[in-house]
């Protein structure tokens, strides 16, 4: 007993309560988002019109400032702080309230050839010019169709959407609570449609239907049903087997009612959540449809066609009319899958065993 007392001790790692933003000296944080503010600042005023040296410094700007707001977030919030969930939830409220207010901004023109005869074509970005984002091959302001093709982007993702979260979820339930045909039924159905290539199956839809705003939600929602039926059907036979499923039997309710009273709240949390990354899903289905002249047509603005203005050797001396429309459409994406994998996260823990 005495050997064993008097050997040597081994103190147990310290258990780490901070992190390492945490930890930092409190200074670092608003030292790097100054310095990333002033960094950014010269590379928009003192670098103006001399491209891609413009955007890597501003680039190297906002980066030296997003990580002085992440150590300013986590020692004034906690370790739990997550700045890129906060940017991207700003980012959406801003393209969507700006889309919505298009109409009354000051901004450029963004579809009528004729306004724009006399203006200056392919202008480079300039944020303290009339046109910040610069103009394309008809003068067509960048910014102006950036935020009219945002319109249409996310009316048809989220019109989509919603088609495939009403009909798919609908289907889903029915197949998860009655089981048996029904569910083999709905189970032939969705993998005939998971067996068709999506982008043939966009491309011939879109041969058949008149490129309009409704046709081509319908097209995409098509995309949608399949993995709403899913996550519908795996949501609801999670929940059949519940207590106050099983309650409503007993009290003699009606297939019907315990559907919609019961299991629907139920079912359209984790199937919300799932919607939203769909929409990032068909958002890049309808540029692609549009980058290949199948979806909304010139001059009316999308961030596909915006893309494919950018063909041939137009990229390689203008790089702006590719990467303006590509890089909102990337945020935008990057923004919805983001926020809606947290949601699964948050609201559907079986999101991982789907």
């Amino acid at each position: 007993m005495s050997e064993q007392a008097s050997g040597p001790v081994v103190d147990a790692a310290p258990a780490v309560t901070l992190d390492e933003a945490t930890r930092a000296p409190a200074w670092r944080g608003p030292l790097l988002a100054v310095v990333g503010i002033a960094v950014t600042v010269v590379a928009v005023v003192a670098m103006a019109g001399q491209g891609w040296a413009q955007a890597g410094v501003a680039l190297v700007g906002l980066v030296v400032l997003y990580l002085g707001a992440v150590e300013i977030g986590r020692r004034r919030f906690g370790p739990a702080f997550d700045l890129t969930t906060w940017l991207c939830l700003i980012w959406l409220v801003v393209l969507i309230g700006a889309a919505i207010a298009a109409p009354i901004l000051p901004i450029g023109e963004h579809e009528n050839l004729a306004a724009t005869m006399m203006d200056p074509a392919m202008a480079r970005p300039d944020l303290l010019s009339d046109n910040p984002l610069g103009t394309n091959n008809f003068g067509l302001d960048l910014l102006a169709r950036v935020l009219y093709g945002a319109r249409a982007s996310l009316v048809v993702a989220l019109g989509a959407v919603l088609i495939g979260m009403v009909v798919g979820g609908a289907i889903g339930i029915l197949a998860g609570y009655r089981r048996k045909t029904t569910d083999r039924v709905v189970g032939i159905l969705a993998n005939s449609l998971l067996a068709v290539p999506p982008l043939i199956l966009l491309i011939a839809l879109a041969t058949v239907l008149d490129p309009s705003l409704r046709n081509i939600a319908f097209a995409l929602s098509l995309m949608a049903l399949p993995s709403m039926i899913r996550v519908a059907r795996a949501s609801t036979m999670s929940f059949a087997q519940r207590e106050f499923v099983l309650a409503g039997r007993a009290m003699g309710a009606s297939s019907i009612r315990i559907m919609v009273r019961e299991l629907l709240p139920n079912v359209l949390l984790p199937l919300a959540s799932y919607a939203m990354v769909m929409v990032s899903v068909l958002i890049v289905a309808e540029a692609s449809l549009s980058f290949l002249g199948l979806g909304i047509q010139a001059p009316a603005p999308s961030w596909g066609n915006m893309i494919s203005e950018g063909q041939g050797r137009v990229f390689e001396q203008h790089p702006h009319i590719v990467m303006v429309p590509g890089t909102v459409l990337f945020l935008t994406v990057f923004a919805f899958n983001a926020l809606g994998e947290r949601a699964r996260a948050r609201f559907d823990p079986r999101a991982g065993k789907l």
